[in-house]
């Protein structure tokens, strides 16, 4: 079934018929081709951006899996992808010569049967409605992180990923580190003694774009870039290819930095208290009117985590009974200095250990199980991020249900689970 990019609600209607009458959808059903063990794992990619290149590269040094088609409306941004794609395909023992099929609409990409799963690293707000449709076509996802735009989204995204039995990776990738696997088993076998607090710093909470107008290059297709998002000037800082853009500090396409780095940071605490299918219960926001750290969280069992710089870049630290610990990319240690030189016991929990979080994607699609930052890890930990900047911007304590993923007594910060999404470019939330 061939799929026009610009005409998404009739793509819906008539996946809807077309799969509605499964529940389940087998792995060589709907003519995609079933991939034995020894097989190669074809990868198409939307958004050859900075991030999508390095993934891009990253599978392609992969024995198991090799990248086959790419999609962006950026002319810019792909002519620099394929020129670093190709030098890294043609450098090195895992040379990989196959052609690469390029489009700019994703639709054209996701129809290739030769196409096994898809990796999204597009801007935030392009998340559920390009992982979304890719789970329809039966293609299995790799989906950056914030894994979602809004709360609502990200719950569109686990359903579908349940509905349609596709195996979704969150790209939170610290979860495949050792430092952060190290100290989140510590913390669950309580070598720190009970947990009081955690202290995260990570950037600002997300603002309204304000950037001026920019005559928009011939090189891209505006409209499409700005999707469901509301119509607005283009400027060349949202998708400069120099430097990760600034998309991300914006309401309108990202979280702020709060949510780009606190997909990862917040994520390590969701990990490390046990609340991969929870959150906290309370948002507390400073109340001075500028600030942008402050933010007081609690969960239900009483644990404080503070969006708070305690001087030593982006990361956690753990504060229990016994000592604290901190931990990040970069290091990993404890006042005591022995806790994070503890040997773990034999009866302590052993966490799910991930050495590589691209290749445990395609592992968990080939043995049928969950990888590490499954749709519905990767939704919670966003969902953190989202409850923050909603916080942050109504300026209010919010009393959060978890389970109901709904505010308490609150219909104007319900509203905000959700967006207004511009006309053809919607998602079924």
């Amino acid at each position: 079934m061939k799929i026009n990019y610009n005409s998404r609600r009739q793509f819906i209607k008539s996946a809807a018929l077309s799969f509605g009458a499964f529940s389940i959808v087998p792995i060589n059903v709907l003519g995609k081709r079933h991939i034995p063990p020894s097989d190669k794992f074809n990868i198409g990619v939307i958004g050859t951006g900075a991030q999508g290149m390095g993934l891009s590269i990253g599978f392609n040094k992969l024995s198991e899996t090799q990248v086959v088609a790419a999609c962006d409306i950026d002319k810019v941004k792909y002519k620099r992808f394929f020129f670093e794609f190709e030098k890294s395909s043609n450098s090195g023992k895992n040379n990989k010569k196959n052609q690469l099929f390029f489009t700019d609409n994703y639709f054209d990409l996701l129809n290739r049967n030769d196409v096994d799963g898809v990796v999204v690293s597009t801007p935030d707000h392009w998340h559920a409605a390009m992982s979304i449709d890719a789970m329809r076509l039966g293609k299995h996802v790799y989906c950056e992180k914030p894994l979602s735009h809004t709360i609502k989204e990200g719950r569109a995204m686990v359903n579908a990923s349940k509905r349609y039995n596709r195996i979704l990776q969150t790209g939170s990738m610290q979860r495949s580190s050792s430092n952060f696997l190290i100290g989140c088993q510590l913390v669950r076998n309580g070598y720190l003694g009970k947990i009081s607090q955690a202290l995260v710093n990570v950037g600002n909470p997300a603002s309204v774009c304000k950037l001026p107008f920019e005559e928009t290059p011939d090189s891209i297709d505006w409209d499409k870039w700005l999707g469901s998002a509301q119509l607005r000037p283009y400027n060349k800082a949202l998708i400069s290819t120099s430097f990760f853009p600034r998309w991300r500090w914006y309401k309108e396409f990202g979280g702020g930095i709060l949510a780009d780095w606190g997909a990862h940071m917040f994520d390590i605490v969701q990990w490390g208290l046990g609340m991969d299918d929870s959150g906290p219960v309370r948002f507390v926001p400073p109340q001075e009117p500028n600030a942008v750290k402050g933010l007081k969280m609690c969960y239900g069992n009483d644990i404080e985590v503070i969006h708070q710089d305690f001087c030593r870049g982006y990361g956690v630290r753990f504060i229990g009974s016994e000592g604290t610990m901190d931990v990040s990319r970069g290091f990993i240690d404890s006042k005591p200095e022995n806790i994070v030189k503890s040997e773990f016991k034999n009866e302590d929990l052993k966490l799910y250990q991930s050495k590589n979080h691209l290749l445990d994607w395609v592992t968990s699609i080939k043995n049928g199980t969950e990888p590490i930052c499954h749709a519905e890890i990767g939704h919670r930990s966003a969902s953190v991020c989202h409850l923050s900047n909603i916080a942050y911007e109504l300026r209010e304590e919010l009393h959060w249900d978890p389970i109901n993923e709904s505010f308490i007594d609150n219909k104007k910060a319900n509203l905000m689970r959700s967006k207004i999404y511009r006309d053809s470019y919607s998602v079924d939330v």
